[in-house]
């Protein structure tokens, strides 16, 4: 032991400098965004990699549980396909006349989720070669999951819907009283309903779903159930608290919906400075 303690001595000043490197590469990548950009896209292919392996490695172990459940969800989706007279190789979905949106979906694996940060991201084993692109939203069959934040060659990483600063245009379903959608980074399995105006009727039990006014989702996709409803401290909103739909500690394939005119409106926002949500 003393000699290990003597061997470490000798490299003080070599470790301390490889310290202050690091230190100084991290102040760097965290404080400006075209460096961050830059550190990112290199290392997203090697970490993709690595999660990859390791994903592989835990489904190797779970293909029974996550084979039946992917049984029972196409067979879901083939009858919802049957219904819309669509192939599964690409959907559909109209919306408004208005707006002339059309959405596609495509099908990717999870191979990385945090759950204890305030700002949680995805990993997802599909990027630019597979269609993947920036700001495309994901759900699974059990509800909204995210919104990809960064693209490489083979990888993707999102923003997860755990993540304090994403928000979510939200509606209660058995009314259409809309709302935004932000979770407060304390509990993973609940997230706050916020600019409810105190005249809405809302309910324990009411469902909650994307209004499809940012056209990054379709309308409709399940969110949550609303858990409780309070008066709060905020004179003109309500205090609503949601019990996501989405199970995030076992999310584990998803989908991504993209919207062919979604460059388009983002332009708009950014033009008019309107504060997106997606």
């Amino acid at each position: 032991m003393l000699r290990i303690l003597q061997f470490l001595y000798s490299l003080r000043s070599f470790l301390l400098f490889v310290l202050l490197e690091v230190l100084a590469i991290g102040l760097i990548v965290s404080n400006n965004s075209p460096q961050g950009a830059a550190f990112f896209n290199s290392s997203n292919a090697v970490t993709g990699s690595v999660l990859k392996t390791r994903s592989d490695v835990v489904d190797f172990f779970s293909l029974a549980e996550a084979n039946e459940a992917l049984l029972g969800e196409n067979a879901a989706l083939l009858e919802l396909l049957k219904t819309m007279n669509a192939t599964p190789d690409s959907v559909t979905i109209p919306l408004d006349s208005a707006l002339e949106a059309q959405f596609t979906f495509k099908g990717a694996r999870i191979i990385s989720n945090s759950l204890r940060f305030s700002q949680n991201h995805i990993t997802l084993n599909k990027g630019s070669k597979d269609g993947v692109k920036p700001g495309m939203g994901i759900f699974n069959e059990e509800g909204v999951i995210g919104r990809v934040k960064s693209v490489s060659e083979n990888y993707s990483v999102a923003f997860s819907l755990l993540n304090t600063e994403l928000k979510l245009s939200s509606k209660i379903k058995n009314n259409n009283s809309f709302g935004t959608t932000k979770w407060d980074g304390k509990n993973s399995e609940k997230s706050k309903l916020l600019y409810v105006p105190r005249h809405v009727t809302a309910n324990p039990g009411d469902t909650i779903v994307t209004t499809g006014f940012s056209a990054v989702f379709p309308e409709g996709i399940i969110i949550g159930i609303i858990e409780s409803v309070d008066q709060g401290e905020d004179p003109n909103f309500l205090d609503i608290v949601i019990k996501l739909s989405t199970d995030f500690s076992k999310a584990h394939y998803v989908y991504l919906v993209e919207n062919a005119r979604l460059d388009e409106i983002d332009s708009l926002h950014m033009n008019s400075d309107i504060e997106n949500e997606f």
